[in-house]
């Protein structure tokens, strides 16, 4: 069953993050947060691809990053900004969640693909990730056009985390600050699909 995403969030969503203003195969996937959950998980028959998008590297300007670079594994897309303070907190655990997605200790493997949003001096958050030793790539997007790729993912509530399958279909939606383990059991399930 495909679902679409509510036209209104509840109070409890927008507090979940830092908010702030701001398929080419079975059709297009669109995200629903009944009740305003901060977690929705997605059963292998209802999920549907996203579309490849784009953006230029925030570590590598010039160059493009694209979803379609990771073909075959897992991403977790992680939509951040250096200045909201539980994408600050979970840095470390996306870190960790990108050495076990490298090593393939995660029971899959693959990449945390970050998508840096409303940060509008880019070299504030290069130094960020340097500081914090983040090796994992992000695209560059400061007016998060990339969360119409996502199926309406709420642009407003920053973090967000979209686990994708190797096939780049949303398994997991996280619209709250993650921890690692979070992330790893839904790509251990993930990684049993295979």
């Amino acid at each position: 069953m495909q679902r679409t995403f509510a036209a209104t969030l509840s109070c409890a969503l927008l507090l979940a993050g830092c908010g702030a203003g701001g398929g080419d195969e079975g059709g297009t996937f669109a995200f629903h947060s009944p009740g305003g959950q901060v977690e929705i998980f997605y059963d292998e028959a209802e999920r549907q691809p996203l579309q490849d998008f784009s953006g230029e590297s925030l570590t590598q300007p010039g160059e493009e990053i694209a979803l379609s670079d990771f073909d075959g594994q897992v991403v977790v897309l992680n939509a951040w900004g250096q200045w909201c303070a539980p994408c600050r907190a979970e840095v470390d655990d996306l870190q960790e969640i990108q050495e076990a997605l490298q090593s393939g200790s995660a029971g899959a493997r693959g990449t945390v693909l970050g998508i840096n949003v409303r940060d509008p001096n880019p070299q504030i958050a290069r130094d960020f990730l340097a500081d914090n030793g983040v090796t994992y790539p992000s695209i560059y997007d400061p007016p998060f056009k990339t969360a119409a790729f996502l199926g309406g993912v709420p642009s407003s509530v920053i973090p967000t985390t979209v686990v994708l399958d190797s096939q780049h279909r949303p398994a997991a939606v996280f619209l709250r600050e993650v921890t690692a383990q979070d992330v790893l059991d839904v790509v251990e399930r993930l990684g049993q699909e295979a």
